[in-house]
Order: structure tokens, then C-alpha cells, then sequence
């Protein structure tokens, strides 16, 4: 089995409410031959990885959420170097999703030197990659408020009446589904690297696989706060539900078309694109590293 010569962990030491320095991963790190770059406030991830990469690493990883993992598989993608995710964030969805034991932050590490190595998918709006998802729509305002990492489900609750009608405009932009119809202004949509199994509002769920070269896409249009929230609430109930107003489908690529800059979570980091917005699978982009070799 090869091993990586130079393998680089960058800890984000303030990802989990700072479950990264409790575990002491900088240390454990040291003990298995991995170099630690420790995060400081106001660094440039993408910068510190590039960095690293220039600096001989040839196996890269990141201890840290979803975010961050998004931005370091980039680096390691676009480098064609072997990736480790270390579930150093609060939910870590990622590590689910790829076949990481979210309970043991630390043996992940081991991935660097015993991993078995697959490459999975990538996706990508306007040039921009990411791991997990792409919402628009209500969430995407949502994603903005100071209180929505704290309190989720709560924040939701109390914001989404004054984004929906008759409160506020129909969102400006639009899409054709398979069957040719034109959906414009959904009140929310979630654009999945692969589909998820169970359909869960932008921020977690399951993938049966992160290898089928597709997109997953979910829209809601004209429905009322009552059933948002009960799509949402599939979180933790598991039931899908399905109403008027509703449409999912998979493709490879398909655009989004907007009159001006749409609000983006982007892997729930909030962003701002540029009309049209065009999404696409990457199959095959990323070199992962994992202890075991499902993705279920």
C-alpha cells in the first residue's frame, strides 16, 4: 500500500466549538509522521493549502467542517493529490456521507498512511466546487443571520414567514425542469452532489453513493410555511414528504437563470453568483483517502 511521504493535516482549531485542540490533533498528528498546519483567525484556507501543496505535501487533508473540507478537496482536486477528512466539525456531514466514523475524530488520521484510496465526485456552480450542496431560495437568506449556526431549526422557524409569500416578492430566478415546464421562483431549491436518499433541506442528509456522476435537484414552489418545515423536519423523522409544488430529478448539468446576483449557501457558507448560474457534476475528481471502502 503506498504511503504518502509528506502528508500535511490544516486544523481548523475553532471548527466543533474547538473539539480539534480538546483532542489534541496537533499532537496526535506528530505521533504518525503528519505535519499540523494550525488555522489562525483571518488565515486564508485556500492560501494555506496552496502553500502547503508548493511546500512538497503529497497527501493533504483538513480537520474541520464541511466548509472547510469543501475548500481543501478543491486544492487536493485541482493538485490531483490524495484527500483526508478529518470530522473535526459540528455536524461533519461529508464524513458521513464518504464512510467517516464521525465519533472517532482522531482515527481518521490513519487514513493518511492505511486508507484505502477511490476517487469520488465534485460539483461545481460557476466555477465553484463543493462537496455537499448548493441551496437557493429561502435557506440561502436564512444561512445569512448570526443566530442560524447556533439555533437551527429555531432560526428557521422564526425567518421563513417573512420570506414566502404574501410577505415577501417571489425569488428572481428560474429553471426548466426534465419534462420542459418552467419552473421560476421556487421558494427553495437544493442542488446535491449525488442525490440524496432522503431529501433534507441543504444541510445534512444521505447520499447512497458520491460516485454516480450526477446532480441531485430539489424544488418547492407555492407551498406554505407549515410544509416547508416539514421538509425540513425530515431530519430527524425521515419520512419524505410530498405535496403539490414539489419536483426532484437527477442530471449532469442544468442551468439556473436569474434577472440579478442570487443568494447562494454554498456547502452552508453563504455566497452571492452571478446570473446564469450553471451546475455540473465533476465525476471522479477527488482522490479520497478513507478506512473503509463504502460510501453508504
Amino acid at each position: 500500500m503506498w504511503r504518502p511521504k509528506h502528508p500535511v493535516l490544516i486544523v481548523n482549531p475553532r471548527s466543533g466549538g474547538g473539539k480539534a485542540e480538546r483532542l489534541g490533533l496537533a499532537r496526535e498528528c506528530s505521533a504518525r509522521g503528519i505535519e499540523p498546519v494550525i488555522l489562525q483567525r483571518d488565515d486564508d484556507l485556500l492560501g494555506i493549502a496552496e502553500a502547503v501543496v508548493t511546500r512538497g505535501a503529497d497527501a493533504i487533508g483538513v480537520a474541520g467542517g464541511d466548509g472547510s473540507q469543501a475548500l481543501v478537496a478543491t486544492v487536493a482536486y485541482q493538485h490531483d493529490l490524495p484527500f483526508v477528512c478529518v470530522p473535526a466539525g459540528t455536524r461533519n456531514h461529508f464524513a458521513f456521507d464518504i464512510g467517516v466514523d464521525r465519533a472517532d475524530v482522531v482515527g481518521a488520521l490513519d487514513a493518511f498512511a492505511q486508507g484505502a484510496e477511490r476517487r469520488i465526485d465534485l460539483a461545481r456552480v460557476n466555477g465553484r466546487l463543493f462537496i455537499n450542496n448548493a441551496s437557493l431560495g429561502a435557506y440561502a437568506k436564512i444561512v445569512q443571520s448570526e443566530d442560524y449556526r447556533n439555533a437551527q431549526l429555531e432560526t428557521v422557524a422564526r425567518m421563513l414567514p417573512d420570506l414566502l409569500p404574501p410577505r415577501a416578492d417571489p425569488f428572481d430566478f428560474g429553471f426548466d425542469a426534465p419534462d420542459g415546464t418552467r419552473w421560476q421562483g421556487p421558494q427553495l431549491m437544493l442542488v446535491s452532489n449525488n442525490p440524496y436518499s432522503v431529501p433534507r433541506l441543504g444541510v445534512s442528509g444521505t447520499r447512497r453513493g458520491v460516485d454516480r456522476g450526477v446532480l441531485g435537484v430539489i424544488a418547492a414552489r407555492a407551498v406554505s410555511p407549515r410544509e416547508l418545515l416539514a421538509l425540513i423536519a425530515t431530519e430527524s423523522t425521515g419520512a419524505t414528504p410530498r405535496f403539490p409544488g414539489w419536483l426532484d430529478f437527477t442530471a449532469a448539468a442544468f442551468t439556473v437563470e436569474a434577472g440579478t446576483p442570487v443568494d447562494v449557501a454554498l456547502d452552508g457558507e453563504s455566497c452571492v453568483l452571478d446570473p446564469p448560474l450553471r451546475f455540473e457534476s465533476v465525476p471522479a475528481a477527488l482522490r479520497l483517502r478513507v478506512l473503509t471502502t463504502s460510501c453508504d
